[in-house]
């Protein structure tokens, strides 16, 4: 009688326990995530979070998670894992979302390697559109990252279009508009 008393108290006892921590999880808002989990989790809206700074007048630094506008691909309710967060080179303290890391050799020599690459789809699809938006095809710099990755990251800085400065000339304390080179 006493082990049926216990094993009918541990079944409700991890009835009650699994029912807790699916209301728990079930919703992900991106405003009632800690600062320690909110980079690179994803609401169950399926918008990406994001770790804010202000500064109180007090001049104490507060971290707050908001919902940013960028929406992930094919994934909702997702919380990072450390494991993907070490392998990826990411940092669970980076505020907002940014494809300055890529610049970096040594975050994409991460973010291309077999672990994280193939083992973190929601990191390789928040990275992948951040490189789409500056104009690099993902695959192709994680390609060229192990052969020249000289040439992959010069390829993502000059992705964006820079107008040249204007070309003048002084001509009687006068300056003239600048010309195209090709109407010439």
């Amino acid at each position: 009688m006493a082990s049926n008393f216990t094993f009918s108290t541990f079944m409700i006892f991890a009835l009650a326990f699994s029912l807790t921590l699916q209301a728990t999880l079930g919703e992900i808002e991106c405003e009632n995530l800690s600062h320690e989990t909110c980079s690179f989790a994803v609401s169950s809206a399926g918008k990406r979070c994001v770790l804010e700074k202000r500064v109180k007048r007090s001049g104490e630094e507060a971290y707050t998670c908001k919902t940013s506008e960028i929406e992930a691909e094919n994934v909702k309710d997702h919380i990072e894992t450390e494991q993907c967060v070490k392998a990826c080179g990411l940092d669970r303290k980076s505020l907002g979302i940014s494809s300055d890391s890529l610049l970096e050799s040594t975050f994409t020599h991460k973010l291309c390697s077999p672990h994280c690459y193939q083992s973190c789809p929601n990191v390789v699809d928040l990275y992948f559109n951040l490189a789409a938006g500056e104009g690099v095809f993902l695959p192709k710099l994680c390609e060229v990252q192990g052969l020249n990755a000289r040439r992959g990251m010069a390829e993502l800085r000059s992705s964006g279009i820079v107008a040249p400065g204007p070309v003048h000339s002084l001509q009687f304390g006068s300056i003239e508009p600048a010309v195209s080179p090709s109407s010439n």
